[in-house]
């Protein structure tokens, strides 16, 4: 049976692919995962450019572009349902990589900029619901 790596509700996330880390909400009560995006633009070859606000007291933004991996109608917390786009990359937690499908959306009114849904989760991450990693500065990086 494959060891589970315990994480906390709430969780410094590294998506190394795209050089970025942010903060982000474990939540089993959703199927899917989702991150903060803005100017979401369709390309041609099935991709997708997308913008992603690496702090929300600057303006420093990371535009990227990705292989469009999925098509899927979600419905949002507020029961309201929405198409949206998923991309795929990789997803470090605890020392534990995993490839899992992210959806791009507008979440600038939500206090989580990601959302990690079962789908992320699953098989390889338990959530300890006592556990807020977000409490816990992370150490800058010496360049």
């Amino acid at each position: 049976m494959k060891q589970l790596t315990t994480i906390g509700w709430r969780e410094w996330a590294s998506l190394p692919e795209w050089g970025v880390e942010v903060r982000a909400k474990a939540d089993t009560g959703a199927r899917s995962s989702a991150i903060d995006c803005s100017k979401i633009e369709e390309l041609p070859g099935n991709r997708v450019r997308f913008t992603i606000r690496l702090s929300r007291k600057t303006n420093r933004d990371l535009t990227l572009e990705a292989p469009i991996a999925m098509r899927k109608h979600v419905r949002s917390s507020t029961g309201h349902g929405h198409d949206r786009l998923f991309v795929e990359t990789i997803l470090r937690i605890g020392g534990r990589e995993k490839s899992i499908l992210v959806s791009l959306t507008c979440r600038q009114r939500m206090i989580h900029r990601m959302l990690l849904g079962r789908e992320a989760l699953s098989g390889d991450f338990l959530v300890d619901s006592g556990v807020d990693h977000w409490a816990t500065p992370r150490k800058k990086k010496r360049q």
